[in-house]
């Protein structure tokens, strides 16, 4: 079993013991083979289904978007959420608790990453097969990279997407005289109307265009993976098409005294802030589930989106998905009941229920995907430009993934001030990823 830092061996042996109790009372018979199902339950009959996640949304947000839904469609069903968000518990400290968890989700890269170092994981194939699941109703790239990362296995089901998209301020484009950008538009077109919009104006700097250099680095359209999985070791120095992303996207955007000025007030790179407070950003390259993040804050812009920008050389290829998995864990002793509930939330039901909402699908189906945001306060915006483009491939992810792209931008801050060149920067970036895959390693022998 591995275990994240925050786990000691003591805590590991309680969760090691959490979960053999677990799956003593669960519903696989002693020598069943993983993924392979013996319920003992029937679907009918009432249960406590246990969601827990730790990417922060709080109770509301969860009702919000799944929890009215399943308790209306599975009234027999007692619909638990636990979440961190508000110094709630972590995942080390329920399973060492024995609290039973049914259903956790997190995002790709951090979900895998945690359910793989608490042992927490479960093959849902057979589950998958018995429910008459069809995985082909899905967006590809996301199918693709839940098998990768298990080896063919499938620990969770995607429930609701992300990408990137380009939001634009419209009161900047105006005051400046500037068209707004368009669908479809590359990132040379992109970069040369962010030009006219770099400037100076009643003691205001201006820039023409930021983004999220992290989101940007995990997400990329160039399908480039942080590390080679079968030798462990980082890839920035590999492949010149690292090169070309960043000075496209972080350097070249920022060759101009007046927008270092700005970045001199800055502790993070192209902070959102920028966009969405002081509203010196014209245009934002950002998750396209921001207006559903953000709503109060974008209330007060006049503001639209367009599709992300694309390279010449792979044209038509946005920003990679950036699904959040929901995985039926070890532990769950209804595991029968706890699919039924995820078959229902990646049906073309619950998925247009969701898209409506603003929420973006996981499936290719057209009519879902119209759907987007028709009961949203957002519905007059350009929704439709989140699928534009085509998906990106995910690549391989490591377990270690999202400690490496966090490293992939630490220095991206000081490569936009000039205060140190790309060559020395990516070095800096191998150096500690190597040193943190070793540090992974040791720690989940």
């Amino acid at each position: 079993m591995r275990y994240p830092k925050a786990i000691t061996p003591a805590v590991s042996l309680m969760m090691l013991s959490a979960l053999v109790l677990a799956g003593c009372g669960g519903n696989e018979e002693p020598g069943s083979s993983p993924g392979t199902t013996t319920p003992v339950q029937q679907k009918s009959e009432p249960a406590e289904l246990v969601f827990y996640t730790n990417n922060g949304d709080s109770e509301e947000s969860f009702n919000l978007r799944f929890g009215d839904s399943i308790r209306k469609k599975f009234p027999e069903h007692t619909i638990k959420f636990i979440s961190s968000a508000n110094k709630g518990p972590t995942l080390a400290d329920l399973i060492a608790s024995g609290q039973q968890i049914d259903i956790f989700f997190q995002s790709i890269g951090n979900f895998e990453s945690w359910v793989l170092d608490t042992g927490i994981q479960y093959d849902m194939s057979g589950l998958i097969q018995k429910h008459q699941i069809d995985m082909n109703r899905f967006e590809p790239t996301i199918v693709d990279a839940l098998r990768q990362v298990a080896g063919g296995k499938i620990y969770g089901l995607p429930v609701f997407n992300n990408n990137m998209v380009l939001y634009y301020n419209k009161d900047i484009f105006d005051k400046f005289g500037v068209a707004y950008p368009k669908d479809g538009m590359t990132w040379d077109e992109t970069l040369e109307i962010a030009k006219k919009l770099t400037r100076s104006e009643g003691g205001k700097q201006y820039q023409g265009f930021t983004t999220s250099p992290i989101h940007l680095i995990r997400m990329n359209p160039y399908s480039l993976g942080t590390a080679d999985m079968k030798t462990d070791t980082p890839l920035i120095n590999k492949d010149e098409k690292w090169k070309r992303l960043y000075q496209t996207l972080f350097i070249d955007p920022a060759n101009d005294e007046g927008y270092r000025a700005g970045l001199a007030q800055l502790t993070w790179p192209s902070n959102v802030n920028e966009f969405m407070k002081t509203q010196t950003s014209a245009m934002f390259a950002y998750l396209s589930s921001y207006y559903m993040i953000s709503p109060t804050e974008l209330r007060a812009m006049n503001w639209d989106m367009v599709s992300l920008p694309t390279f010449k050389d792979a044209p038509n290829i946005g920003s990679q998905a950036y699904p959040s998995y929901f995985g039926v864990t070890a532990m769950s002793k209804y595991k029968d009941q706890a699919m039924e509930v995820l078959k229902y939330m990646t049906s073309d039901e619950a998925q247009t229920e969701l898209a409506k909402k603003g929420i973006i699908p996981v499936v290719t189906n057209d009519a879902v995907r119209k759907s987007l945001g028709q009961d949203s306060e957002f519905k007059s915006k350009n929704l439709q430009a989140i699928f534009r483009n085509k998906f990106a491939p995910i690549p391989p992810k490591a377990p270690y993934d999202s400690n490496l792209v966090t490293l992939y931008g630490k220095y991206v801050l000081d490569m936009e001030r000039g205060t140190i060149d790309i060559n020395t920067a990516f070095r800096k970036v191998e150096e500690e990823s190597v040193k943190a895959i070793a540090e992974y390693k040791a720690r989940t022998k």
